[in-house]
């Protein structure tokens, strides 16, 4: 049994990383409040321009009358033989299931497309060290840096890393998104993908959370997820999510954002006829891709707050854990100090009974 100054070092140094994880877990809830006000706010743009993308889509053709061609490549669907993969993780580590739930959907989501070829787009370090040691990177024609490829490549794997994308979620801003998403467009309409999914946390609320797969291209329905699949949070999760938000003053429930989500979804939706100055296609170009980076923008905010949430939760979780490791020792501590009291008060009375 360890001795009064053992036990006195480890309560010391459980302490000490107790004082470290409350740090933690305060940082990461001032940090989930601004990530929440950053989802939030991003919600109306996304559903004002699905309104106007869906206004101009029932009002002009989108097939050529002539040829009979959609007149922009991103609303055209293929057989899914080549498909790209975006997985959005975190870039550290203290975050609990958040990242090990969303590369769990990613191999789920590889092992039920066993006969297509697969490109990866990693973001987050995490991501991209997990993907790194299953699978190779993919080798390009020139000597162009991942970000910037456009060039053929040759492929020696059926699985391969496309392109690796670490601290975007740190410092997010919607032009880092816009020039991914003009990256997977740009693969997208040449024909080197026939579709894109996007691996990602949802974020709704501390209690609302779940990873989800979802099509992003082609773009099937505007203004509505084509979720391949979806995977809850369980209870256990949401209690303990809902208990360290409650702790550091964090609020569980999503903002009501369903007056200026309303507005939104009107805007352009009027039944009269509008006038366009611009062709069908050329409103079309410029439109479709940029609601390709917005949704993929609004992921990436939302990936971000859910994982801010998990490693507050983490470090509460540890926070709790550490007590009850001081309060064991302590406890241990006392009876060790007792023992050896009682010990020597024993060798007394039996030293002065002896004389």
């Amino acid at each position: 049994m360890a001795n009064v100054l053992d036990l006195r070092r480890r309560i010391r140094s459980v302490k000490n990383t107790r004082q470290i994880t409350k740090a933690m877990k305060m940082v990461a809830a001032a940090k989930l409040r601004r990530a929440q006000e950053r989802a939030y706010a991003s919600r109306p743009y996304v559903k004002m321009l699905s309104s106007v993308l869906d206004s101009l889509i029932r009002r002009v053709d989108i097939y050529d009358p002539e040829t009979g061609e959609a007149r922009h490549p991103l609303l055209v669907a293929r057989p899914e033989k080549k498909v790209t993969v975006v997985i959005v993780t975190g870039d550290k580590g203290f975050a609990g299931a958040f990242n090990t739930n969303v590369l769990k959907a990613t191999n789920q989501f590889i092992g039920e497309h066993s006969d297509v070829d697969l490109d990866l787009e990693s973001i987050g370090r995490k991501g991209r060290d997990v993907l790194r040691r299953s699978y190779s990177v993919a080798s390009f024609s020139d000597d162009r840096k991942m970000e910037h490829r456009a060039a053929p490549r040759s492929r020696k794997a059926r699985i391969e890393i496309v392109g690796e994308h670490t601290g975007m979620l740190d410092k997010l801003t919607f032009e880092k998104a816009a020039h991914l998403a003009h990256t997977l467009v740009e693969r997208y309409t040449a024909c080197e993908s026939d579709a894109v999914y996007l691996v990602f946390n949802e974020f709704q609320s501390v209690m609302t959370q779940r990873v989800l797969v979802e099509r992003i291209l082609p773009i099937m329905e505007v203004g509505k997820q084509d979720i391949a699949s979806a995977t809850e949070i369980d209870r256990e999760q949401r209690e303990e999510m809902v208990r360290a938000a409650h702790t550091a003053g964090v609020s569980v429930q999503s903002e009501d954002t369903r007056e200026a989500d309303e507005e939104a979804s009107k805007f352009g939706t009027a039944q009269v006829d509008y006038i366009y100055e611009q062709p069908p296609r050329q409103l079309l170009q410029e439109l479709l891709p940029r609601y390709v980076a917005t949704q993929l923008y609004h992921a990436m905010l939302e990936s971000a707050a859910a994982e801010h949430a998990s490693r507050m939760t983490a470090m509460d979780a540890a926070t709790n854990n550490a007590s009850e490791m001081i309060d064991k020792y302590t406890l241990t501590m006392n009876r060790v100090r007792q023992a050896a009291i009682t010990k020597e008060i024993i060798e007394i009375v039996s030293g002065a009974a002896a004389l």
